[in-house]
């Protein structure tokens, strides 16, 4: 794992305002999905969202920011021989340890106090063998509740705190050829006003009515299979998910090409179900002897994302392979961005750029941001930063991944919290409340009485969120939540999955 050199000291981080975190309590809410959610090697059907409330003395002034994060099966790690329980312990591990270094580390401009956290946890994970993909998830949870909690101090919304920099990042020390880049050189005048949902059909997900089964039925009025979702919804983006064996992912597309037509954009996903980029080459190639796939793939295909294994995606052979296939489609890595130079490195063997997500981190976005706007400028081929979901919802986690869009200017972002997930059904009545009156263009009312995310023609109205600061407008209440210890993986278990 990379080690950043030291921080520069220079007179200049005075002028930034100075944090010193001195509380974080965690809690829990039990989720459970509407109906399984498959991708890659996993079936998601509940996890626990675990939620943290930071105080923070800024400038002498109490602070408080939020943040959260659903802890899904197999995605921050990938061996198919463990249980999510055997897994947990890791996750909560690298998320108590970047909050101890958080809470032990001097008061320091945002940037400097990244900077030590992200340094210390990125050497602690190289001795303990925590990949990097898992470790940076404790780092960007303190990253998330800060960045509110500044927010919140400066009264000022998320784009306008990083445009004006006033985290005091210094991105060449990040990356050296990022020196002297500023964030008002590559990030758009404004945030985006509304973006446009990219509708995850996940492997498991009915396409028709008829697909319908006991198995992924759910128990409410919401859009469950695609063709519903689409009208009920407007969509016009989609995430398609691929398997990686042709005698399932040869029909579904087929029957997708009927279904979905020719103005619909999408992007694939091979969640890292290919050996190799030859070895999904020879899928792309028998996908495309089949007139209808290769009429979707020739019209609507955005991008390719992350095909091969994490492990191998920045093999030797990628170089060559790329260069061997021409008019190929463009590639970007996710779960293999786990690093802070894994873009660079991507970048380098051919790949075209990298999905954000904020679990991955805050400032290594906005450096991919850079690195990319850089990149743009000397590449025959486009370049891509997306916006991808990790099953976020509201109110926290989904708000602070679409400020983060909105800021870096991901006009179309993969939404599926919305879709696995009973709307906001699972949190407070209070909480539900809040959002209802401080971001009902952002929510509507379920005839239940929950909030569900608004999806209006495709869109997503982020008015409210944008004159908000990282998080939601209202300091939301959490006390009902459970209190968690993550030094005690049982309990938090018993207090953050549902009980059947």
């Amino acid at each position: 794992m990379l080690s950043l050199p030291p921080p520069q000291s220079t007179a200049l981080t005075d002028s930034f305002p100075r944090l010193d975190l001195k509380q974080v309590d965690f809690r829990v809410l039990p989720m459970r999905t509407r109906f399984p959610f498959k991708y890659g090697i996993a079936s998601l059907t509940a996890l626990p969202h675990l939620v943290l409330k930071v105080a923070v003395e800024i400038d002498g002034n109490l602070a408080e920011g939020i943040a959260s994060e659903g802890l899904p099966p197999k995605w921050f790690t990938k061996n198919p021989d463990t249980t999510f329980e055997q897994d947990l312990p890791a996750m909560l591990e690298v998320i108590g340890h970047a909050a101890e270094l958080a809470l032990s580390a001097p008061p320091s401009s945002f940037f400097e106090l990244w900077f030590k956290i992200h340094d210390a946890q990125s050497a602690w994970a190289s001795e303990t063998g925590h990949p990097p993909l898992l470790a940076n998830l404790g780092v960007s949870l303190m990253e998330r509740g800060l960045l509110d909690a500044l927010c919140r101090h400066l009264g000022s919304g998320l784009h306008a705190v990083l445009r004006e920099n006033q985290l005091g990042l210094r991105l060449g020390e990040v990356r050296p050829e990022l020196s002297g880049t500023e964030p008002v050189s590559f990030l758009p005048d404004r945030p985006l006003s509304s973006i446009r949902a990219r509708h995850t059909i996940g492997l498991g997900d009915p396409l028709t009515p008829a697909d319908v089964t006991e198995e992924n039925r759910a128990a409410d009025n919401l859009p469950l299979d695609l063709e519903s979702g689409i009208r009920t919804y407007g969509l016009t983006h989609f995430k398609i998910k691929v398997c990686g064996n042709l005698e399932i992912d040869l029909p579904r597309l087929e029957a997708l090409s009927d279904l979905l037509g020719p103005e619909a954009l999408f992007t694939l996903d091979g969640n890292e179900q290919y050996s190799s980029i030859n070895a999904f080459r020879e899928h792309w190639e028998a996908w495309r002897e089949k007139e209808k796939i290769r009429a979707l793939l020739d019209t609507g295909l955005l991008l390719i994302e992350q095909p091969a294994h994490r492990d191998e995606t920045f093999s030797s052979s990628v170089a060559t392979e790329f260069a061997d296939w021409p008019g190929r489609p463009s590639f970007i890595i996710d779960e293999a961005d786990g690093a802070i130079d894994s873009l660079p490195q991507a970048l380098a063997l051919g790949y075209d750029g990298a999905s954000h997500k904020n679990c991955k981190g805050i400032v290594k976005g906005i450096a991919n941001a850079a690195s990319l706007a850089r990149d743009r400028k000397k590449r025959e081929r486009p370049v891509h930063l997306s916006g991808e979901d990790l099953a976020n919802v509201g109110p926290i986690a989904l708000f602070q991944d679409l400020a983060m869009m909105a800021a870096l200017g991901i006009s179309h972002v993969e939404r599926n919290g919305h879709h696995y997930f009973k709307g906001l059904s699972a949190w407070p009545e209070s909480v539900q409340a809040s959002m209802l009156e401080n971001h009902g263009d952002l929510y509507r009312v379920h005839p239940e009485g929950y909030p569900t995310l608004g999806i209006k023609d495709g869109m997503l109205d982020l008015t409210s969120m944008n004159a908000s600061p990282f998080g939601p407008r209202e300091l939301l209440d959490l006390s009902s939540l459970d209190p968690v210890d993550l030094a005690d993986p049982t309990g938090f278990i018993s207090s953050g999955l549902p009980i059947d």
